[in-house]
């Protein structure tokens, strides 16, 4: 669960009476304590944080549906032919439409779909044009600027979920959100079991709120804790797969990766002999676009996409062209929805030659792990379904921040002299009632996971530095009469 656990003090014991003996008030071991304070100050300043990527997240699943709605047109075809055309002629159409930049990728169009013919060009930086048209008719249907194949729209919405359109600045939000998400979900959990077994109540109760304690911070906290305990799975996957391409965790993942010799694998584009240069075309990088048509460089296309088919690469594909000369072509495929089609062929554009391989089921583990998990992550890897799961996330997760809240100020004092805007924060002291075993084993642990995950760590160590300094001030203008024996803690 994503939110204020809880609370952080007991609910009020009735009043003993003669008939009714005092009930000592329960407390937590040092670890549970430690942990609700955590998740309390951990949710309440990380909420808005999460807020934002939940509604971004939430917005970001129906970009399929939305790149049809407006872009359908270009994306696909009203009517289906016997067979597409040669790509040459495709080409030489989309060239015409876009007489600039030069092609850096040809996803031949399958079924409904358009074919897809991408410009790159210096003045447009990561972005691309891309030129859609009619496999069949060989019609230009219409062309978008996109960014790695996606459209305008979907372009928008990835960046307002990544950074809030505010460049490298902004991607801090969501990497401090996917810092947090796994600590604040597992330690839900954690507090919820361990108050749901104190109390002994069925297991059952764990997955189902308890709706017969009334109204109140308890029905709120049955909904929050367990709404929180069935996403808790889903929420720690955003978690590990939004860090896996985030700034900093990104790339101490990468480094990881690259330690233990498990990216994905390079597909070899290098030729034993540098094939000549086809007549009338360049053999530099633009390859052969010397004028509208560049139809022997088109025909390559083709003849690359037959060799690619024949080695067994079905499905959509896309083909790049060498990025130096002397060097070979790949095709890839690009079915990235379960089961994923992920081959690659290097081809020999002129003699139309496989030169090389490298098949997805070869791929180390963690690769094929953090491939597959991103598509996850993005909606795309089980189709609809995937979007369904996503977004019942997303709201999940606003569900369980709003009811953390709403405890929050369901807990506030309402006594004429204890006015308060929302309840006291679990005590202090759990550090300091830890044993010895545990500090020497969570202290290196913490800070090797604050250094994989250096916005979780500062910010960890952000919060232990305030909440010693606001200790340390509470104290000193505390009267000097006052008790100093410790309030009871919640479990």
């Amino acid at each position: 669960m994503s939110l204020t656990e809880l609370s952080g003090t007991a609910p009020p014991e009735p009043s003993p009476t003669a008939d009714t003996p005092a009930r000592p008030a329960r407390r937590v071991s040092p670890f549970g304590a430690l942990l609700l304070r955590l998740h309390f100050y951990a949710g309440v300043l990380v909420a808005p944080f999460l807020v934002v990527a939940a509604l971004t997240g939430l917005a970001y699943t129906v970009t399929p549906q939305l790149d049809q709605v407006l872009y359908g047109d270009q994306l696909t075809v009203a009517q289906v032919g016997d067979r597409p055309l040669p790509l040459a002629d495709q080409i030489g159409a989309a060239r015409n439409a876009h007489p600039d930049g030069s092609i850096a990728t040809v996803q031949p169009g399958d079924g409904d779909q358009s074919t897809r013919v991408t410009f790159s060009l210096p003045e447009l930086g990561e972005k691309q044009h891309t030129v859609y048209v009619d496999p069949y008719t060989a019609q230009v249907k219409g062309q978008l600027t996109t960014w790695f194949g996606s459209t305008p729209a979907t372009t928008w919405l990835d960046d307002l979920h990544r950074n809030l359109h505010l460049g490298v600045v902004g991607r801090h939000y969501s990497e401090l959100a996917a810092s947090w998400l796994w600590v604040l979900a597992l330690g839900g959990v954690i507090l919820w079991w361990r108050r749901r077994s104190a109390s002994r109540a069925s297991a059952r109760h764990l997955l189902v709120p308890d709706l017969s304690t009334g109204g109140g911070v308890r029905r709120t906290r049955g909904w929050h804790a367990t709404i929180g305990t069935w996403l808790a799975v889903g929420l720690l996957f955003l978690s590990a797969t939004g860090l896996t391409w985030s700034r900093y965790a990104g790339a101490n993942f990468g480094a990881g990766l690259d330690a233990l010799s498990a990216r994905t694998p390079v597909i070899s584009t290098s030729l034993t002999a540098d094939p000549a240069a086809p007549t009338g075309t360049d053999s530099g990088h633009d390859h052969g676009d010397s004028g509208p048509g560049g139809l022997v460089e088109s025909a390559a296309f083709d003849r690359v996409t037959a060799a690619a088919r024949e080695a067994g690469l079905t499905g959509p594909v896309e083909i790049a062209p060498a990025a130096e000369p002397g060097s070979a072509w790949t095709v890839t495929q690009v079915d990235n929805t379960w089961p994923v089609a992920k081959d690659r062929v290097a081809v020999d554009p002129t003699g139309g030659t496989i030169t090389a391989r490298s098949d997805f089921a070869d791929w180390p583990l963690l690769a094929k792990l953090s491939g597959l998990g991103i598509q996850a992550h993005m909606g795309i890897l089980f189709g609809p379904i995937n979007q369904i799961l996503l977004a019942a996330l997303a709201l999940g997760l606003l569900c369980v921040i709003v009811w953390g809240y709403r405890m929050w100020w369901q807990r506030r004092p309402t006594r004429a002299d204890r006015r308060a805007l929302a309840g006291t924060p679990p005590p202090r002291g759990g550090v300091r009632g830890l044993p010895l075993w545990a500090l020497l084993i969570g202290v290196p642990v913490t800070v090797a996971i604050g250094w994989a995950l250096p916005l979780f760590g500062v910010t960890l160590l952000a919060f232990l530095i305030i909440d010693v300094v606001a200790g340390a001030v509470s104290r000193r203008r505390r009267p000097a009469s006052a008790p100093t024996s410790p309030a009871p803690i919640a479990g």
